[in-house]
């Protein structure tokens, strides 16, 4: 039996997702700020002991909490809930422990869904309780809200709590929920699964601080609470009892002289009892305070202490010690154990370089399949839930297993007014599903398979930072992804306070990425070249303003469904835009000089004409002569540019190294400034 989705509400950012949930490993990516904690906590509050507060509701519920204050009407009452879908074979089910779950017994089915909902308890006390405090006020516009009187944790405590219900749905229809009784729902959800959390904030450090995991005593507390094991209790005791003896006859000798001082005073006396000094350690306080763990060089018998290693490898060791605990402890479950068994672990790239990074979740797995096999469960591991923030982690993970959390507004905001993102949807990479492309004729070119594969190997290849960007720009070539940030500081300063994905992936590719960002729901301004050629069969590279002359781009074809460069030239800034995803194209648009019109194929072509005054006066410099006649200027810069003596690595180098002040090409001008607009509005 395993966990098959999890389905939040109303909490924090979660107004309403649902997140499916892998056999093995899930892992949740995204921006800061997206929610992916958010999804961890609301599980630990249910299932993990940690208590909910008001601010726990989404920002959309306020309304109605403070509505109700007011009005006393509370049908609208929103509640936090967690829904929680098993999948299970019905050959197997141990119905003795979901038997309350199951909606039918005759029906075929391949899932069992439970509800864990927060509610008020009674609508009436609270509002009763509310007004004693603060008189007929509440029921005024304005007056104190009930939201501000839930701040107090032991009032919302008393008033709220959680209600157990067995869950069935048909289709794509709503879940129907049945409520079960208090106990039987607790009894049910203990018995259904177990949920560990291994967290971001582990402080593993060298203090003994109250803050502080220092490894010894992760090893300790391991060690303590593995006792339950028959055999090696018993050595433990053995060990220890005979320490005590020793320990005993040592205190004996050292102690006489002052016991027998102490007798001298008449303590005790005659008709009392001696003193005797004894050891009492035992197998559970041994280790407490009285272990360090050492690095020992074997070969020159040389001891180091714990601090004297470094963190990544003590969080490495550490979240190896939690996970290997928390199987076991599953494991030794004898009576009633846990049908399903969930670790979260959070952000374990902390501390850990990048190689390591890449090979956490196989280490994690070897642990868990070893534990498995030790503790005699052989094959029933945990299901591991991964938040990160590491490219790293995410490139060691199947694609299908990501689960992508995206800033989006609440259900009832309108967009264009509200601004402030303040809702989250979850999106499973394993329903995106790019298109084909297909050739004029529509014949297939790429089919969906080969465009998915093409997207995992570059994602792999570059350590793609895309789900944990607020945006992204797709770029043709190096020059463009060296010139961007100066070109940002210059034309959209604002920029540099996003978080940006930079890619390069050529004109050819950049409409393969179009459909991810979009699935992703990213902004995306797409910087690419207008790339002219003849209108012949073979489109020989030919100049921009070349009569009849058509784009060899990929992307510029795709986006517009045009291939003639005088249509693409009758484009807007606003025919390039769209608003939903967000995104951006574009490419050399026309200047005028000398009256003569110049229009460039690629981007440094285009860089020199905006910049041509400067190239002429040799403040910048492509390694030829700009002549002072325009028209003649126009062909050589051309053909300079198109030919093989065109390092365009070098040129970049050389405009970024040059203290000449230069003007941004007006097309990536235009696009910078439309995606710095358009992520003010997220």
């Amino acid at each position: 039996m395993k966990v098959k989705e999890l389905t939040i509400a109303n909490f924090r950012r979660l107004e309403q997702v649902s997140i499916e949930c892998e056999n093995t490993e899930t892992v949740f990516v995204g921006p800061n700020n997206s929610g992916k904690t958010s999804a961890t906590a609301v599980v630990r509050s249910f299932l993990g002991g940690k208590d909910f507060s008001i601010f726990d509701f989404s920002v959309g519920c306020v309304a109605h909490i403070d509505h109700f204050g007011r009005t006393g009407e509370h049908n609208d009452f929103p509640e936090i809930s967690l829904d929680i879908w098993f999948e299970v074979n019905p050959d197997e089910i141990e119905y003795g422990r979901a038997a309350a779950l199951v909606p039918n017994l005759s029906d075929d089915f391949e899932e069992l869904g439970v509800r864990l909902s927060l509610g008020v308890d009674d609508f009436e006390a609270l509002r009763a309780e509310f007004q004693r405090a603060f008189g007929d006020e509440i029921k005024t516009d304005g007056g104190p809200r009930l939201t501000s009187f839930l701040n107090d944790k032991t009032v919302f405590k008393r008033h709220f709590k959680t209600s157990f219900f067995a869950l069935e749905r048909q289709g794509d229809a709503p879940a129907s929920p049945s409520m079960l009784a208090q106990a039987e729902g607790k009894k049910l959800i203990d018995g259904l699964v177990r949920v560990d959390f291994i967290d971001a904030q582990r402080n593993i450090d060298d203090s003994d601080s109250g803050r502080s995991n220092r490894l010894s005593k992760a090893f300790s507390d391991f060690y303590e609470k593995n006792l339950e094991q028959v055999e090696a209790a018993q050595e433990a005791r053995a060990v220890i009892q005979e320490n005590n003896k020793t320990l005993t006859n040592h205190y004996e000798k050292q102690f006489k002289p002052l016991l027998d001082m102490i007798g001298g005073l008449g303590v005790p006396s005659a008709n009392d009892r001696d003193l005797r000094l004894v050891s009492t350690l035992s197998p559970e306080t041994a280790l407490k305070g009285n272990t360090n763990l050492l690095y020992i060089d074997q070969a020159k018998e040389h001891e180091l202490p714990e601090q004297y290693n470094g963190l990544g490898f003590k969080n490495l060791i550490y979240m190896a010690i939690q996970a290997k605990h928390f199987h076991a402890q599953w494991a030794r479950t004898e009576k009633d154990r846990p049908l399903c068994h969930l670790i979260f672990i959070e952000e374990p790239e902390v501390h850990l370089h990048a190689q390591v990074q890449q090979t956490f979740i196989k280490n994690i797995w070897e642990v868990l399949n070893a534990s498995a096999e030790s503790e005699n469960v052989h094959g029933r591991v945990p299901q591991l839930l991964v938040t990160t923030h590491s490219s790293h982690v995410l490139d060691a993970v199947d694609f299908a297993k990501v689960r992508y959390f995206s800033r989006c507004h609440l259900a009832d905001d309108d967009p264009v007014i509200e601004t402030v993102l303040n809702a989250t949807e979850v999106k499973s990479l394993r329903d995106f599903q790019p298109l084909p492309t297909l050739d004029d004729d529509d014949n297939e070119l790429v089919s969906s398979d080969e465009a998915l594969a093409f997207l995992r190997r570059y994602l792999r290849l570059t350590h793609c930072d895309l789900f944990f960007s607020d945006a992204a720009i797709l770029v043709e070539g190096a020059v463009e992804k060296l010139l961007l940030p100066e070109m940002m500081s210059k034309s959209a300063p604002e920029l540099k306070k996003v978080f940006l994905s930079i890619l390069e992936v050529g004109g050819a590719y950049a409409h393969r990425f179009d459909e991810l960002v979009g699935f992703l729901n990213l902004p995306t301004l797409i910087i690419t070249d207008l790339d002219a050629g003849e209108a012949t069969d073979n489109h020989k590279a030919c100049r921009a303003d070349t009569p009849n002359a058509v784009t060899t781009n990929a992307a510029l074809k795709h986006f517009f469904n045009l291939t003639k460069v005088e249509e693409l030239r009758a484009l807007t800034i606003h025919d390039k835009c769209k608003n939903s995803p967000a995104r951006c194209v574009i490419f050399q648009t026309e200047y005028e000089t000398d009256g003569i019109k110049l229009l460039a194929r690629t981007l440094e072509e285009d860089f020199v004409y905006q910049n041509v005054a400067k190239f002429r006066a040799e403040e910048l410099s492509i390694d030829i002569e700009v002549s002072a006649d325009t028209a003649a200027a126009y062909q050589e810069i051309y053909d300079h540019i198109r030919s093989s003596a065109m390092k365009k690595t070098d040129f970049a180098m050389q405009v970024l190294a040059n203290s000449a002040e230069w003007a941004v090409p007006s097309y990536i001008d235009e696009g910078l400034k439309w995606l710095e607009k358009t992520c003010a509005k997220a």
